[in-house]
């Protein structure tokens, strides 16, 4: 009588279960955490629908020294990113201010710099799909020895749109909490993310005004590093033209300046 070595029984049934599990995965359209290889590009996208980060190979990031009049932010937030991929505590990071004053190119150039030296990846999630941003927090999880910036370009949020409240509760309050390789930074036109008039209302509406209003500005207060970019000068713009022309050698007479 042949005996069953009660091991191997459970190895092979272990390995049927794995087999199964992957299957049903690829026909859902689910990404499995293990099968991501993070070598493949230093930045995805996030697609929800399929639930699967899509590698990005370029993310077209300029280098942080073409980026003229913002030299202190940037500083500010290198010295943040860079003290995350070192695999310490590090805040959150909301860019506000007018558009076109460098805010999502100041986080890819930042990127770009320390993605070279650390384990560092960007993901963007566009603001449409920050409802599912839980699911995606598990698939980062699953990948402890990687750093991730989790990137939202222009978020804000208008009236009847609660998906505020998922973002509010995975940055801080949340009983699953964002894990420790995540750190989640948004460029925004608004500081507070939700149009002021749409706050106003609130207040006037509300039977405790006060109390709804400080639930929609305190999701502003869960990022611990604000940094407000202002429309530039005069000189700064002429500053910037100059800085451009010197680096891809064309000289411009200062009197044209």
């Amino acid at each position: 009588m042949t005996e069953i070595n009660p091991v191997n029984s459970d190895e092979k049934m272990l390995n049927i279960l794995e087999r199964i599990a992957i299957a049903l995965e690829k026909q859902n359209g689910i990404t499995s955490p293990q099968a991501l290889d993070y070598n493949e590009a230093s930045a995805f996208v996030w697609n929800a629908e399929a639930s699967k980060l899509i590698p990005v190979p370029d993310t077209a990031a300029l280098p942080s020294s073409m980026l003229v009049g913002i030299e202190d932010h940037l500083e500010t937030l290198r010295s943040n990113t860079r003290q995350f991929a070192q695999g310490f505590a590090a805040n959150n990071a909301l860019l506000w201010g007018a558009r076109g004053t460098g805010k999502s190119s100041a986080v890819k150039a930042i990127h770009g710099e320390l993605a070279a030296t650390y384990p560092l990846i960007l993901i963007e999630i566009h603001r449409e799909e920050i409802s599912s941003i839980s699911s995606l927090l598990e698939i980062l999880r699953a990948a402890p020895d990687v750093r991730f910036i989790l990137f939202c370009d222009d978020l804000s949020f208008d009236e009847q749109d609660n998906a505020y409240k998922s973002l509010k509760a995975v940055l801080e309050g949340g009983i699953s909490p964002k894990p420790d390789n995540v750190i989640f930074y948004a460029t925004s036109n608004r500081r507070h993310l939700i149009p002021r008039n749409m706050i106003e209302n609130e207040s006037r509406t509300a039977i405790h005004g006060g109390e709804s209003v400080e639930e929609k500005v305190s999701l502003s207060d869960r990022f611990g590093l604000w940094l407000g970019f202002y429309p530039c000068d005069q000189e700064q713009f002429f500053a910037m033209i100059d800085n451009y022309a010197n680096m891809i050698g064309l000289e411009i007479p200062q009197s044209d300046l």
